[in-house]
């Protein structure tokens, strides 16, 4: 049996500091995964590689 790797996450430069807007990523064969750092055992959203390529590119256009 294949055995899957646990991710390792690590959380946005861009999250606020006051510790209620925690986003954590993590980079996967498959693309990145995000998770709410609050709520870790909760729901994951997977961005495929190509998408989150466009999607931080386009962060770093517009200053962010």
């Amino acid at each position: 049996m294949t055995q899957i790797p646990t991710p390792s996450w690590f959380k946005s430069s861009h999250s606020g500091g006051s510790g209620t807007e925690c986003v954590e990523c993590a980079h996967t064969d498959n693309g990145t995964l995000i998770r709410d750092s609050k709520c870790r055992e909760g729901d994951l959203i997977l961005v495929q590689g190509k998408a989150w390529r466009e999607f931080t590119e386009a962060l770093k256009n517009v200053g962010l």
